[in-house]
């Protein structure tokens, strides 16, 4: 079919012409568009089966079906989690096996490995660009991972697996949301609610009223639940939404959504999936494309970094219990105080609180902030263009270079609703690529579940959601900014995955510059900027609790870890005894006995953390180390410092995944990454 042609039906998913038409996509035009465009991979596959082992004959024409495939797909996956309704679910459920069932199939395709293979040994190997030997080299790799070598028993049992397990995730996390959605609470005693900030009751009275109800309602979605998790004087009510949050798709809801047998399934299937390859553990599997080369490298590394912390827990965590008991008068510090009684000791030792400093970050100061910080350190110019949106909250805006040319588009999509998965997360629309016609440019969607305007006023962004909007702008631009020329290492794809954090929380240190703040925030209600004394007060506030913090982020990746490392169903290993052991060997602070966390984990169950959730910690070692280069420079340049900016662009962002990601890092920084710029930044040695 022609790039700019449309089906005989006019099926918006069939056409590539431009931006992705969400205003027209249907779910009855999924099952109709995978139809057609698997025909065409599969005719495409068989073409080339025969073709001459070269790039022009072979790698190409592969790549151009797949794009058309990943594209559409890639809007069907969207909206799922962006505007899930039933009858897209249903849609989408029917059809995630046929595409799970064409990449295992391609995977296992011997005709399609031994070309590569050929490639690999011929002369013609080396006159191909560096990133083009590194596409054949991802692709041999990933064929040995998809089972391209096991024998013709062995093969059909793989694929089942690979099929069941795409189910398995997606129904994990459609019992998650269901269960999140399933749960309110609605409040009519007003005394209940002393404590919560105005904008939250004011969120929590509209819902209320919108459900036809007096009093406030509250939910298990962030905006709703934090609140009150942190400002609530109200003890019992604290509880009370803790404790359905923390049981949420577990045994102690509707059994329908219960994740519990779900986890124990994936865990079977990954590790005899990992079985059938020839290793020992899913987590061995997991780290053949990423830096780490070993299970027992990163337990080292993460039970070092707990070593380190763990003093600085104790402490966080001492000074919480004689706060809470001393002047809170909570003798029993129990987890639905935590968030609470570090609220209060922070107001009280640092004389500010989140919901203060909230008031001086609308959201179009935010965007402006982000804005302004990219402009000036990568020679970008960002602004608002229109495109057909799945929602009348989504934004699209253009970014250019310094000579006007087109380098990117993305879509914003910042308030949490019903229909919208948890969390934050940004993904890729269209990659970067050079096709007949020229460069194709590359799109990104960045997705956030902040709370939206109330009252008449704009929407305002803690300054942790600050941090978010930044930290994701940082995916996106390792999407946006790369200059490779083939999709299969454009933008992120063929980094590993261990490295992908990387350039999203190098972002997140400018929301502590003050040069950055000063331009990027203006009280909602008189118009000032952020006073210094303020900003001071946050900086010395900035490591409040990062010993627990980095204790917390270590639990859940040595659980993760360990779990797709040493999980056994023959002999009985037990999910919560793992857990229960993690927490032994590294959490000060324990949740109650049926707290649930494993059951709404779904980096792990249902994206693509599976022993890997440690890389955000490794990763932060390697964004910190690249940080500090900009503050190496700091008192001659400012934070914003084009120079380094230029190299951060040019060694890390712009060459996505055509080169390992450590050798890009020493191209940057000169030298290997070194864990004390971490450690310094969390306040665990001198700065």
């Amino acid at each position: 079919m022609a790039e700019s042609a449309l089906s005989p039906t006019g099926n918006p998913l069939l056409d590539f012409s431009g931006l992705p038409r969400f205003a027209e996509i249907r779910p009855e035009h999924v099952s109709p568009a995978v139809e057609e465009l698997l025909a065409q991979a599969r005719a495409a596959v068989a073409a080339v089966e025969s073709a001459a082992p070269s790039w022009e004959a072979f790698v190409a024409p592969l790549e151009d079906a797949h794009e058309r495939l990943g594209r559409a797909w890639g809007q069907v996956s969207h909206l799922h989690g962006v505007m899930d309704t039933p009858p897209l679910r249903e849609a989408y459920n029917a059809n995630l096996p046929k595409i799970s069932q064409y990449w295992t199939e391609l995977g296992q395709n011997l005709k399609l490995f031994a070309k590569y293979q050929e490639i690999r040994r011929s002369t013609a190997y080396a006159e191909l660009s560096a990133a083009r030997r590194r596409v054949v080299d991802i692709a041999l790799r990933d064929f040995k991972l998809s089972g391209a070598e096991l024998d013709a028993a062995h093969k059909p049992r793989f694929a089942a697996i690979q099929e069941e397990l795409a189910k398995l995730g997606a129904k994990f996390a459609e019992n998650l949301l269901d269960a999140t959605n399933d749960w309110t609470l609605v409040v009519e005693d007003e005394k209940r609610l002393a404590g919560i900030p105005a904008d939250a009751l004011q969120a929590a009275g509209e819902a209320a009223r919108k459900d036809g109800k007096t009093g406030w309602k509250f939910t298990l979605h962030m905006p709703s639940y934090f609140p009150v998790l942190q400002y609530a004087e109200d003890r019992a009510l604290r509880q009370t939404l803790y404790r359905a949050s923390a049981t949420r798709a577990s045994e102690f809801g509707k059994p329908e959504w219960d994740n519990s047998a779900l986890i124990t399934r994936i865990l079977a299937l990954r590790r005899e999936s990992a079985r059938l390859l020839g290793y020992a553990s899913h987590a061995e599997v997991s780290l053949v494309p990423k830096m780490a080369q070993s299970p027992a490298q990163v337990l080292s590394f993460l039970r070092d970094l707990a070593r380190r912390a763990r003093p600085f827990a104790e402490k966080d965590a001492a000074e919480l219990r004689a706060f809470a008991r001393d002047e809170l008068g909570i003798a029993d510090l129990q987890s639905w105080d935590v968030a609470f009684a570090s609220e209060k000791l922070r107001a009280k030792r640092y004389a500010f609180s989140d919901q203060e400093l909230k008031q001086y970050f609308p959201e179009d100061m935010a965007l402006a902030g982000l804005f302004r910080v990219v402009e000036s350190i990568f020679g970008l110019k960002i602004a608002g263009a229109k495109a057909p949106t799945w929602h009348e909250d989504v934004r699209f805006w253009e970014a250019r270079g310094a000579d006007g040319s087109l380098v990117g588009q993305f879509y914003t999509d910042l308030y949490a609703r019903d229909t919208k998965r948890g969390g934050a997360w940004m993904d890729d629309a269209i990659g970067r690529r050079r096709k007949a016609a020229g460069i194709q440019t590359p799109v990104a969607y960045l997705n956030c579940n902040f709370s939206r305007p109330v009252g008449g006023k704009p929407a305002l962004f803690s300054h942790d959601d600050v941090i978010t909007l930044f930290h994701e702008s940082g995916h996106g631009l390792h999407h946006l900014l790369t200059r490779a020329e083939d999709l299969a290492v454009s933008g992120l794809n063929g980094v590993e995955w261990d490295a992908v954090e990387l350039p999203s929380q190098f972002m997140e240190n400018f929301c502590w510059e003050w040069d950055v703040l000063t331009g990027m925030t203006r009280h909602v209600d008189t118009g000032k900027p952020l006073p210094r004394e303020l900003f001071d007060k946050m900086i010395a506030a900035k490591n409040f609790q990062s010993g627990l913090a980095t204790l917390r982020q270590v639990e859940f990746a040595l659980f993760d870890m360990r779990l797709h490392a040493e999980y056994d169903p023959e002999a009985g290993t037990d999910v919560q005894a793992l857990l229960d052991e993690v927490r032994r060997e590294v959490a000060v602070m324990v949740p109650p006995a049926w707290n649930r966390f494993q059951n709404s984990f779904s980096h792990i169950f249902a994206g693509g953390y599976a022993a890997g959730y440690y890389s955000y910690k490794w990763a932060e070692v390697l964004s910190a180390d690249a940080y500090g280069l900009f503050e190496e420079t700091r008192s001659s340049k400012g934070a914003l410092n084009p120079e380094a900016g230029a190299r951060f662009r040019d060694e890390v962002l712009a060459v996505g995944g055509t080169r390992p990601a450590a050798d890009s890092f020493r191209a940057f920084r000169g030298r290997d990454p070194s864990i004390d710029a971490l450690l310094r930044h969390s306040g665990m040695i001198p700065a």
